[in-house]
């Protein structure tokens, strides 16, 4: 047996003495750390949550404010630039610091500014099925019997369909695609992952003895739910909703490749990459650099949501 027995005249309490045999367990004398707390001390000392975190707050700068980043408009186009003027590398920041498209459009600026529908898409379409997966899911997973079974069965049918597919349909049918209909197709498929997550850990929360004690003291349905299942039940729903947010960025430049996504004159990194496929071999670089803000946005995402992950699960670290 360890021995814990303090000197004489000194008083400290048994959470003062647990969180000095281990860090984890508090931050400072009488003050454990909650669950939050914890995943951000861990998180501190991941070099890869820094990396995403510096270049999330980066693209999102660029996508808020374009215009601090280039002078140049990204529909201003002279055909005497065309594909003969190469990327300059020198001219940091400049119009033809990426060289010009098929249209003598500055590709530097279509980058800075094809940002913001990409960072829109992705992040309404994760706030939607957060909100609306997560809700049904907690309904499921608190409830149970009927309910639980109708929502279940529902999410089985959503799951039966194809997402990039139905996607495509959905979309097909619009003849003008703006960015919120894009997000509204997309959320309108892309709900079930998260309904399910929602729903096994409410299943789980509902079932710890501070949710019977609530109850047993006469709380509320929706106190419970709000005040003590949810905070409990939410970490899985963060880590998936945060590695999703990429994929959605991902699959929005994915159906604008294919004429089904954002279309002119909104600009989109998807856009520019299939109209620079026809220019790919003699003219690299029209694709190169779109393609490569699509790829780098994706990784911190999912960078991201791996990190937080790690942080929010014990048994990962």
């Amino acid at each position: 047996m360890t021995d814990t027995t303090l000197a004489p005249g000194t008083q400290a309490s048994v959470t003062e003495v647990t969180a000095a045999k281990d860090p984890s367990k508090g931050s400072g004398p009488g003050k454990p750390r909650s669950l939050w707390g914890d995943a951000w001390f861990e998180l501190r000392h991941r070099p890869l949550f820094w990396v995403s975190a510096v270049l999330l707050v980066l693209l999102l700068a660029i996508a808020a404010f374009p215009g601090l980043f280039t002078d140049a408009h990204p529909r201003d186009g002279d055909l005497t630039n065309h594909f003969l003027t190469k990327p300059q590398l020198s001219h940091f920041f400049q119009a033809d610091w990426f060289g010009y498209d098929g249209q003598g459009r500055s590709i530097y600026a279509r980058v800075i500014y094809g940002t913001r529908a990409s960072i829109l898409v992705g992040v309404g379409v994760t706030a939607a099925v957060t909100i609306f997966g997560g809700l049904l899911g907690m309904l499921a997973g608190y409830f149970g019997g009927w309910i639980d079974s109708i929502i279940s069965r529902i999410v089985d049918i959503f799951f039966g369909l194809p997402f990039l597919l139905g996607s495509m349909v959905i979309l097909n049918a619009f003849a003008e695609r703006k960015v919120y209909v894009v997000i509204a197709a997309l959320a309108f498929l892309g709900w079930t992952t998260i309904a399910r997550v929602m729903r096994s850990s409410v299943i789980t929360a509902k079932q710890a003895d501070y949710v019977t004690a609530a109850r047993a003291l006469g709380a509320g349905t929706n106190r419970i739910l709000f005040r003590h299942v949810l905070p409990n039940a939410l970490a899985p729903t963060i880590v998936v909703a945060t590695i999703a947010l990429g994929a959605y960025i991902s699959a929005e430049a994915t159906l604008s490749y294919l004429g089904l996504g954002l279309a002119d004159p909104t600009i989109s990194w998807g856009i520019d990459i299939s109209d620079a496929k026809d220019a790919i071999r003699d003219n690299p670089h029209v694709m190169l650099f779109p393609a490569g803000m699509l790829s780098l946005t994706v990784f911190a995402f999912i960078t991201l949501g791996d990190a937080v992950r790690d942080a929010l699960d014990p048994k990962l670290r």
